[in-house]
Protein backbone atom coordinates (compact mmCIF):
# COMPACT_ATOMS: atom_id res chain seq x y z
CA UNK A 1 0.00 0.00 0.00
CA UNK A 2 2.80 2.41 0.99
CA UNK A 3 4.63 1.98 -2.78
CA UNK A 4 0.80 2.14 -4.33
CA UNK A 5 0.51 5.65 -2.64
CA UNK A 6 4.44 6.81 -3.55
CA UNK A 7 3.71 6.12 -7.26
CA UNK A 8 0.31 7.94 -6.76
CA UNK A 9 1.97 10.62 -4.77
CA UNK A 10 4.76 11.39 -7.31
CA UNK A 11 3.18 10.49 -10.29
CA UNK A 12 3.34 13.51 -12.78
CA UNK A 13 -0.41 14.19 -12.51
CA UNK A 14 -1.04 14.78 -8.96
CA UNK A 15 2.04 16.76 -8.64
CA UNK A 16 0.33 18.79 -11.80
CA UNK A 17 -2.71 18.70 -9.68
CA UNK A 18 -1.07 20.65 -6.68
CA UNK A 19 0.90 23.23 -9.22
CA UNK A 20 -2.57 23.97 -10.77
CA UNK A 21 -4.53 24.79 -7.52
CA UNK A 22 -1.74 26.42 -5.70
CA UNK A 23 -2.08 29.03 -9.16
CA UNK A 24 -5.14 28.67 -9.18
CA UNK A 25 -5.83 29.76 -5.91
CA UNK A 26 -3.01 32.79 -6.60
CA UNK A 27 -5.10 33.72 -9.49
CA UNK A 28 -8.14 34.02 -7.55
CA UNK A 29 -6.77 36.67 -5.30
CA UNK A 30 -5.89 38.21 -8.27
CA UNK A 31 -8.92 38.28 -10.29
CA UNK A 32 -10.79 39.32 -6.68
CA UNK A 33 -8.52 42.13 -6.83
CA UNK A 34 -9.34 42.81 -9.95
CA UNK A 35 -12.84 42.88 -9.47
CA UNK A 36 -12.99 45.02 -6.09
CA UNK A 37 -10.76 47.61 -6.41
CA UNK A 38 -10.91 48.23 -10.40
CA UNK A 39 -13.80 46.89 -11.87
CA UNK A 40 -17.02 47.56 -8.92
CA UNK A 41 -15.78 51.22 -7.99
CA UNK A 42 -16.89 52.28 -11.95
CA UNK A 43 -19.89 50.20 -11.77
CA UNK A 44 -20.36 52.22 -8.87
CA UNK A 45 -19.99 55.04 -9.69
CA UNK A 46 -22.49 54.62 -13.24
CA UNK A 47 -24.78 53.57 -11.10
CA UNK A 48 -24.66 56.31 -8.98
CA UNK A 49 -22.06 55.63 -6.50
CA UNK A 50 -24.12 52.10 -5.77
CA UNK A 51 -22.23 49.65 -3.59
CA UNK A 52 -23.32 46.60 -4.32
CA UNK A 53 -22.00 44.98 -1.60
CA UNK A 54 -23.85 46.95 0.95
CA UNK A 55 -27.39 45.78 -0.61
CA UNK A 56 -29.23 44.17 1.80
CA UNK A 57 -33.04 43.62 2.47
CA UNK A 58 -33.69 43.31 6.68
CA UNK A 59 -35.97 40.12 7.35
CA UNK A 60 -36.05 40.41 10.60
CA UNK A 61 -34.98 43.52 12.61
CA UNK A 62 -33.74 44.09 15.83
CA UNK A 63 -35.04 47.19 16.73
CA UNK A 64 -33.37 49.93 15.10
CA UNK A 65 -32.47 51.59 11.64
CA UNK A 66 -29.21 50.25 9.67
CA UNK A 67 -27.74 52.55 7.07
CA UNK A 68 -25.17 49.67 6.08
CA UNK A 69 -25.18 46.12 6.31
CA UNK A 70 -22.13 46.44 9.00
CA UNK A 71 -24.60 48.10 11.26
CA UNK A 72 -27.30 45.39 10.91
CA UNK A 73 -25.02 42.60 11.44
CA UNK A 74 -23.89 44.53 14.44
CA UNK A 75 -27.00 44.87 15.66
CA UNK A 76 -28.17 41.34 14.88
CA UNK A 77 -30.52 41.54 12.78
CA UNK A 78 -31.60 38.81 9.99
CA UNK A 79 -30.34 40.28 6.85
CA UNK A 80 -30.97 38.91 2.82
CA UNK A 81 -27.68 39.97 1.56
CA UNK A 82 -28.16 39.78 -2.31
CA UNK A 83 -25.33 42.93 -3.35
CA UNK A 84 -22.86 40.15 -2.06
CA UNK A 85 -24.37 37.65 -4.16
CA UNK A 86 -23.78 40.43 -7.14
CA UNK A 87 -20.79 40.69 -6.60
CA UNK A 88 -19.68 36.99 -6.07
CA UNK A 89 -21.68 36.25 -9.73
CA UNK A 90 -19.36 38.83 -10.90
CA UNK A 91 -15.95 37.74 -9.94
CA UNK A 92 -17.36 34.30 -10.91
CA UNK A 93 -18.17 35.45 -14.52
CA UNK A 94 -14.62 37.52 -14.60
CA UNK A 95 -12.25 34.68 -13.16
CA UNK A 96 -14.31 31.94 -15.66
CA UNK A 97 -13.76 34.70 -18.96
CA UNK A 98 -9.87 34.97 -17.43
CA UNK A 99 -9.53 31.56 -17.24
CA UNK A 100 -10.79 30.79 -20.66
CA UNK A 101 -8.28 33.07 -21.95
CA UNK A 102 -5.48 31.67 -20.44
CA UNK A 103 -6.12 28.60 -21.53
CA UNK A 104 -7.17 29.38 -25.30
CA UNK A 105 -3.37 31.06 -24.94
CA UNK A 106 -1.95 27.87 -23.91
CA UNK A 107 -3.14 25.83 -26.41
CA UNK A 108 -2.36 28.52 -29.09
CA UNK A 109 1.08 27.75 -27.95
CA UNK A 110 1.16 24.35 -27.75
CA UNK A 111 3.13 22.83 -30.54
CA UNK A 112 0.96 20.15 -33.11
CA UNK A 113 2.30 16.53 -32.40
CA UNK A 114 4.42 15.64 -35.61
CA UNK A 115 2.26 13.62 -37.99
CA UNK A 116 3.32 9.64 -37.71
CA UNK A 117 4.69 8.20 -40.84
CA UNK A 118 2.64 6.32 -43.03
CA UNK A 119 2.57 2.53 -42.53
CA UNK A 120 0.02 2.32 -45.51
CA UNK A 121 -0.79 3.46 -48.60
CA UNK A 122 -3.56 2.63 -50.95
CA UNK A 123 -3.32 0.53 -54.81
CA UNK A 124 -4.30 2.90 -57.06
CA UNK A 125 -5.90 -0.25 -59.03
CA UNK A 126 -8.08 -1.28 -56.48
CA UNK A 127 -8.07 0.96 -53.85
CA UNK A 128 -7.34 -1.26 -50.72
CA UNK A 129 -4.82 -0.32 -48.30
CA UNK A 130 -1.39 -2.21 -48.60
CA UNK A 131 2.04 -1.72 -46.39
CA UNK A 132 4.07 1.33 -47.38
CA UNK A 133 7.34 -0.74 -48.96
CA UNK A 134 4.64 -3.21 -51.30
CA UNK A 135 5.89 -3.12 -54.46
CA UNK A 136 2.58 -5.46 -55.54
CA UNK A 137 -1.06 -5.21 -54.37
CA UNK A 138 -1.59 -8.72 -52.76
CA UNK A 139 -5.31 -8.08 -53.40
CA UNK A 140 -5.25 -7.76 -57.39
CA UNK A 141 -1.76 -8.08 -58.03
CA UNK A 142 -0.98 -4.65 -59.58
CA UNK A 143 2.64 -4.01 -59.79
CA UNK A 144 3.68 -0.52 -58.80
Amino acid sequence: MWKEFKEFAVKGNAIDLAVGVVIGAAFGGIVNSLVKDIIMPPIGLLTGGLDFTNMFVVLKPSGASFATLADANKAAAVTWNYGNFITLAINFLIIAFCIFLVVKGLNKMKKPAPAAAPVAKDCPACTMSIPIKATRCPHCTTQF
